[in-house]
């Protein structure tokens, strides 16, 4: 077998393992996070979210770009491994001791004292962080993901079960604080022994100014993504109640379920491929466009099925008392295909070498995501959805023509790419709409079950006229056994492998 052949089968492999455990231990977390949503208040939820935003401004410290650099890098040296292990474990403790001794001034601020103790507990988090972080990317940059794929399926279900048994016990919005506690540190746990990461951190940070310039490039990107990511909350927790924080907080948990789940996954694959593919810039941009094209067929149909299913769909899955959201979420959802696509840059700016690409979107997405919610904000709850609408896709615009200018990628490609998703979800959508229209009215179960089979039946015709080979490639990538027989050209395999991210 073949040193091309080889990778491309332990790409395969490994997207296998990491997206398909990804798709059950996501259905283990939803089937405990929608029953604790039916046990819990929004204003749990709202409490909960106004904690999120200082944890994940402050997660942007956590040094994650530092194993990045790991990853990337095209030999492993055990004396960075040490020193990133060091660095780690001083960022994350000074951001715990930071966090703790912010709680009282960031309660203060939102007005909820309660708050200032959700966060100093909250603060172990990142005590946790270093032997998840460092372990994951040690594996990663081997194509290992079957064992980090068994820790997060775990850590998945004991964070059910502390979840369901802190929310029955009417521990209120401390059932989510408990339930991420158990998640972060049964990962830490558990990757740091399947790593065999048994390795004594190093101070000595001489010689390691490569590993920190580009952990810095992407630290810088992380920040101004914590800003586009968290500036809704932060502004609208001035102007709205917890309830109505609480509501648009989990419509946003609802409609960047594909994007937030299911994407960055397989992005954890395509970075450490596209490292290893980046001597062939051609092969990777082909490998990037029918990742492009799997991805929108999938995320083109789920949110503008999400869409105009909304009424049914959150009454069913959330129940009665989260109807008030139905509106936000069928906003909201027209525009997360574009959110689905922006990310998908990326691992490929970065693996080839181009992390000020990303740093240079991001920064785009910081301005125009706070101005759009500091205009949003002013007309409510209603206000922050319509600014997804009117300024993601600028967002969207501004990533592609920024790696267009590396990357040589046609404007026509990524249109060709994106195009089949996009017109089954059109003619989807306009036809379960029209079907609403004509039927008569239904229990909401059926009504739901009926335009749901509609929809992917339709879809599935459309996809099938316009994009027949592209179906049978997937089929074939993910159940298909490579026969010693079949002839294949050496780079096929690599393509094959890298394809859906």
């Amino acid at each position: 077998m073949s040193d091309t052949l080889s990778f491309g089968e332990r790409v395969r492999k490994a997207l296998i393992w990491r997206s398909g455990t990804q798709v059950l231990a996501q259905l283990i977390s939803w089937g405990s996070t929608l029953a604790v949503i039916r046990i819990l208040d929004p204003s749990d939820y709202g409490l909960f979210a106004m904690t999120q935003v200082v944890l994940v401004f402050l997660s942007f410290l956590n040094g994650y770009g530092l194993a990045s650099s790991i990853v990337q890098s095209e030999e492993l040296d055990p004396r960075r491994l040490k020193q990133a292990f060091g660095a780690l474990l001083l960022l994350n403790g000074g951001l715990a001791a930071a966090q703790f001794l912010l709680a009282p001034l960031i309660a203060d601020y939102y007005n909820q004292p309660i708050v200032g103790d959700l966060l100093r507990v909250q603060a172990l988090i990142f005590l946790a962080t270093p032997f998840i972080v460092l372990p994951e990317a040690v594996m990663a940059r081997e194509l290992e993901f079957k064992k980090t794929a068994i820790v997060n399926l775990f850590s998945a279900v004991i964070g059910a079960i502390v979840a369901l048994s802190c929310a029955l016990s009417g521990l209120g919005v401390w059932t989510l604080v408990y339930a991420a506690l158990a998640i972060f540190w049964t990962q830490g746990i558990g990757l740091f022994l399947s790593a065999r990461m048994f390795i004594w951190p190093s101070f000595d940070f001489r010689g390691s100014k490569d590993m920190f310039a580009f952990g810095g490039t992407i630290l810088l990107a992380h920040v101004l993504w914590t800003v586009q990511s968290q500036s809704d909350i932060f502004i609208g927790s001035q102007s709205l109640t917890t309830y109505e924080l609480g509501l648009y907080a989990e419509a946003l948990f609802l409609t960047t379920i594909f994007a937030a789940k299911f994407v960055p996954p397989l992005n954890e694959v395509a970075f450490p491929a596209y490292s290893r593919m980046q001597d062939d810039p051609e092969a990777v941009r082909r490998a990037f466009l029918k990742a492009v094209r799997l991805i929108m067929m999938v995320a083109c149909p789920f949110y503008l099925g999400m869409a105009v299913t909304a009424p049914e769909l959150v009454h069913v899955v959330l129940g009665e008392k989260w109807l008030p959201m139905v509106p936000i979420v069928s906003v909201m959802a027209l525009v997360m295909p574009l959110m689905t696509l922006q990310i998908l840059f990326a691992p490929l700016n970065n693996a080839m070498g181009h992390p000020e690409i990303s740093l240079h979107a991001t920064l785009v997405g910081a301005v125009v995501m706070s101005l759009g919610f500091l205009i949003g904000a002013q007309f409510g709850v209603m206000g922050l959805a319509y600014a997804w609408v009117g300024g993601f896709p600028l967002v969207t615009i501004a990533t592609v023509l920024l790696s267009r200018q590396h990357l040589r990628l046609p404007a026509m490609d990524l249109a060709q790419a994106i195009w089949p998703g996009l017109s089954a979800a059109v003619v989807m959508a306009g036809a379960v709409y029209l079907a609403k229209t004509v039927l008569p009215p239904l229990p909401v179960f059926a009504s739901l079950s009926i335009n749901v089979l509609l929809g992917a039946c339709i879809c599935a015709a459309v996809l099938y006229w316009l994009a027949k080979p592209t179906l049978i490639e997937l089929f074939h990538l993910i159940f298909r056994r490579k026969r010693k027989e079949e002839p294949e050209s050496n780079l096929q395999p690599a393509l094959r492998g890298t394809e859906p991210r």
